[in-house]
């Protein structure tokens, strides 16, 4: 298994090729692999009427077929797992195990929502005699779905999950970067047997589909996971038509490690998840503070254990972390690493490109980070960590609010007057204590602040994807 495939569009049940295309890169040699198709203006076009033929459909399929779909596109993809996540290694440089557990991930968002799908239940109120009040919840109708390029499979799998099995249709566009797991997705539910148009894909410039979809009158809702820059504008973009949007947008998480919890778990535990996926998680613990009694003790073995990542090809058995993904992430963390460095910041392990083919970076740990150097302000979304001292938990949460992001949040501890501070005033949409685990299919997903609007994942997410109805019915004429 070596080649990668060319992706094309899928519109209306059928693939097509473009004249036009866009090169896709291995980020471990810088090596062509691959053409993606480029949409035009007929092609979205022609995405619109699909999707706004296929909801008709769909929003009229029993939730139990539709929940059998899903299951069955699932049960494709999991058969097909090797050469998914071979060509999202490929494509992202993830490590290949890595990249076939994100294959796992993604199957189950369509596996749980399929069990939801049956149980999207309205309710009665009785109100005067012989008047009852339906509040009855229908699809919302055709969805712009726009998935990030960190997460090719899983974070796609998320939005058309939710979608279809709510009985909406979907026009999904994938990142150009890293377009594979969308056309794995699309091929499963095309063997699985959807109908032709409810899920569409699209690929090509950002700014042109974007800008092409949002404001059209097909579109009822926007469901959009990446930087919170391009979130506001797409928001903004939607808000000129009255288009309500699903955002999960920047992280920038913050790691409270208090003084009465297992130091060396701790560390160690933080540093191998920091470096998942070479830190370009949207809930990537980044900036770590840590109580002034064991910080020393902490700094250190969380830098040993950094600085022993294994860095290399991603298709090698034991490599831990690949390349990032693109030159501009290279450049970005190279520029946060100078800056930090430059403002007094101790860097205690890496901080540079490693060789000059391909875009690796060393696994790197700042500690001692004033407040005014650029990476406490903005994620770097890289395998770089902070960690500072603070002298309290008061503290440390005062520290972990101090950015207008609020999308993940970790906390160790034992105590749980600690436990109790931290769920009550930490400002984010996901707290995690003595886990770094954000997230899971059964739960709703998302952030406050600056990290966006509404809920994916869970029964939250799946509602996101309807609208709720009120029916007035009384037995005779009033």
């Amino acid at each position: 298994m070596t080649d990668y495939p060319d992706v094309g569009l899928y519109i209306g049940g059928s693939w097509r090729t473009t004249a036009d295309d866009l090169p896709v890169v291995n980020p471990a040699n810088e090596q062509v692999i691959g053409r993606l198709a480029r949409a035009g203006r007929q092609d979205l076009d022609d995405a619109l009427e699909a999707a706004s033929k296929g909801f008709k459909v769909w929003s009229q399929t029993a939730p139990k077929d539709r929940a059998e779909v899903l299951r069955t596109a699932a049960a494709l993809m999991r058969e097909r797992q090797a050469e998914i996540a071979h060509d999202i290694t490929l494509e992202l440089g993830k490590p290949y195990p890595q990249a076939k557990l994100e294959v796992i991930r993604g199957c189950e968002f369509f596996e749980w929502d399929a069990g939801e799908a049956v149980r999207t239940y309205g309710r009665v109120i009785p109100s005067a005699p012989g008047i009852n009040y339906i509040v009855h919840q229908q699809p919302i109708g055709p969805v712009a779905a726009f998935a990030p390029w960190n997460f090719p499979m899983s974070q796609p799998a998320r939005k058309v999950a939710g979608a279809v099995a709510a009985g909406c249709s979907v026009i999904l566009k994938p990142a150009e970067e890293t377009p594979a797991g969308a056309m794995h997705i699309v091929r499963a539910f095309h063997d699985a047997g959807l109908p032709p148009g409810v899920l569409n894909l699209v690929c090509g410039v950002p700014s042109e589909i974007s800008e092409y979809l949002i404001p059209h009158e097909t579109i009822r809702l926007v469901a959009f996971t990446g930087s919170t820059a391009v979130g506001r504008h797409l928001t903004g973009l939607a808000s000129d038509h009255m288009t309500p949007v699903l955002m999960e947008l920047g992280g920038h998480a913050p790691v409270i490690v208090c003084e009465d919890v297992d130091v060396r778990a701790a560390a160690v535990t933080s540093a191998v998840r920091k470096m998942r996926n070479a830190g370009q998680v949207c809930t990537s613990p980044t900036r770590f503070f840590v109580h002034d009694s064991i910080y020393r003790e902490f700094l250190g073995t969380f830098t040993e254990r950094a600085a022993a990542t294994v860095v290399g090809d991603p298709m090698d058995p034991g490599v831990e972390m690949g390349p990032l993904a693109n030159d501009r992430r290279l450049a970005a963390v190279a520029g946060f690493v100078a800056d930090a460095r430059d403002k007094g910041a101790e860097v205690t392990t890496g901080g540079s490109r490693i060789g000059t083919s391909g875009y690796f970076f060393e696994p790197t740990v700042l500690a001692d980070v004033p407040d005014d150097a650029r990476v406490m302000q903005v994620e770097p979304f890289g395998p770089l960590a902070i960690v500072n001292r603070v002298g309290s938990l008061d503290e440390a949460i005062e520290r972990a609010n101090s950015v207008p992001f609020g999308l993940a949040a970790y906390g160790f501890t034992n105590r749980a007057d600690y436990i109790d501070r931290m769920v009550e005033r930490v400002e984010t949409g996901n707290l995690s204590i003595n886990t770094l685990e954000a997230s899971v299919p059964e739960t709703p997903f998302g952030g406050v602040k600056s990290s966006g609007y509404g809920r994916e994942g869970g029964v939250e997410g799946l509602h996101n994807y309807m609208v709720v109805k009120n029916v007035s019915h009384s037995i005779s004429i009033v």
